[in-house]
């Protein structure tokens, strides 16, 4: 789409690219995932063996809850660096973002 065409809202969301993150908070973040990949492969496994359907649904909630939990730390993590970052220069297309991303993420 060209530049012209697109709205205020598309304009301002991704400001940013990528963030550095430091080798503890990368290892950090690998292991929640990897907690989660394992729930969701546990899950997986107790639908193939047949598993009582609200054993499943109790899992999915824990597997749903570590997703939610992961969420909050990669928001806080943002708002801490690049929303408060680009506020502190002036930026306060951050601020749209921000509320782009969070109303994406409350769904």
């Amino acid at each position: 789409m060209p530049e012209d065409k697109k709205t205020e809202q598309e304009n301002c969301c991704f400001i940013h690219e990528s963030r550095e993150r430091s080798e503890q908070e990368i290892k950090d973040l690998v292991c929640r995932l990897n907690r989660i990949e394992g729930q969701i492969r546990g899950i997986r496994g107790m639908v193939e063996r047949g598993a009582y359907c609200p054993e499943i649904l109790t899992q999915v909630s824990a597997a749903q809850a570590a997703l939610n939990s992961f969420n909050k730390v990669i928001l806080a993590g943002h708002i801490r660096s690049c929303v408060a970052d680009d506020i502190r220069e002036g930026n306060d297309q951050a601020i749209d973002e921000l509320v782009n991303v969070l109303q994406k993420v409350m769904k």
